[in-house]
């Protein structure tokens, strides 16, 4: 069908490390932000970005992942020309059925897919990052530079640089050299896991890599390093913007504390939209004994108490007295008349009971979000 360039969203996660988040819920679906989920943000970018046919690769607790993307309406892919595509892995023909092994298997159990619309290029993603990026940019340098594989990278500090893939590069930006996780990096120039590929050289790749049954199928270790080896064009696109990999609950909660920060991520840009599923609730109702101040409240929710530097999902009850500070609440939790959360997220419709204190203790009114120290969990539908 010659697409230019084709978007596949890695969304196959289980996100362990957010604990009871994640329990039942794959991690691109879990809620951010009030009113949005996680994979809202890179199918939003790829729909600002002119990218018109995503393909969302699904695998754990896939259901109510590929309920929520659906057709893609919410980001406008679905009209004639336009597609968001559920790909979960499947029983394959005489392979039978397989999970996904790897992130590069994921894109190779997937070649038909892509073959369908015959594109000069094709743009990975992860479903679980929280940023704005103009993948249109980034192409337009991996043109420009001639490249094989266009990888974008983040500038870390020096000390971090030893939790992500590293990309060294000369000084015309062109990659000779990657290292996973190195314990002495020679650069600060991080992967973000979003890749450019010409997509003859991609497909080239996945076929040679799936035959290697020594390899873990995953483009970090196996297929960047091959093309290295190969001597391909490799080219690192640095990132400048805010991103942020929520991948523990200190990480989710810190990227919701940033977006009170109007500088951070500024969810109102009309030229920027991140688009979602509306709720479709009544407007929030604010009691006489309500304080707010320096919080995103969404629709649907009672408030009679007081909330502070927090994020308030829909259809959330505050009562009389009760006190929610530096916390993400997430839909349909209450806290009940008396109660003081700090520092927490509450789960979906969690219950937080009279004069039950969850958080940080003593006489604390406020606490920074960048004090050290952990963040409290309430799972889903857990009364405390």
């Amino acid at each position: 069908m010659g697409k230019e360039i084709v978007a596949m969203i890695l969304a196959g996660g289980r996100g362990t490390r957010l604990k009871e988040l994640t329990a039942k819920v794959a991690k691109p679906a879990v809620y951010f932000g009030g009113k949005y989920r996680i994979i809202d943000f890179p199918l939003s970018n790829c729909a600002n970005s002119g990218i018109d046919v995503v393909g969302v690769l699904t695998q754990y607790e896939s259901v109510l992942l590929g309920t929520y993307v659906g057709s893609g309406t919410k980001w406008g892919l679905d009209g004639n020309n336009s597609l968001a595509a559920i790909l979960p892995a499947r029983e394959r023909g005489e392979v039978g059925a397989t999970w996904y092994a790897g992130t590069a298997d994921a894109i190779y159990q997937n070649i038909s897919f892509l073959d369908q619309y015959d594109p000069e290029y094709v743009l990975i993603l992860s479903g679980d990052h929280i940023y704005k990026m103009d993948y249109e940019e980034m192409l337009n340098v991996h043109k420009e530079k001639g490249a094989d594989l266009t990888v974008a990278v983040l500038n870390v500090s020096l000390k971090e640089a030893s939790r992500f893939g590293i990309m060294n590069t000369d000084d015309k930006g062109y990659i000779y050299e990657f290292e996973e996780k190195p314990e002495k990096p020679k650069s600060t120039l991080a992967s973000m896991g979003i890749y450019i590929f010409s997509y003859k050289e991609l497909r080239k790749y996945l076929i040679a890599d799936a035959a290697d049954e020594n390899s873990k199928h995953d483009f970090g270790m196996n297929i960047i390093p091959a093309m290295l080896a190969d001597k391909k064009k490799l080219y690192a696109w640095t990132f400048d913007g805010y991103w942020k990999d929520v991948g523990t609950v200190e990480s989710l909660w810190k990227a919701n504390m940033d977006l009170l920060d109007e500088n951070t991520l500024n969810l109102a840009d009309p030229d920027w939209p991140i688009l979602s599923k509306s709720t479709l609730q009544c407007p929030h109702f604010v009691g006489t004994h309500a304080k707010l101040s320096d919080s995103l409240i969404t629709e649907g929710c009672y408030l009679d108490g007081t909330v502070k530097h927090s994020i308030v999902s829909d259809g959330v009850t505050v009562e009389r007295g009760a006190e929610v500070v530096d916390s993400v609440v997430l839909s349909g939790a209450k806290i009940c008349a008396g109660a003081r959360v700090v520092k927490t997220i509450v789960g979906e419709n969690a219950v937080i009971g009279k004069k039950s204190s969850v958080g940080a203790s003593g006489d604390e009114t406020h606490v920074s979000p960048y004090c050290s120290g952990g963040v409290s969990l309430v799972g889903s539908d857990v009364h405390v």
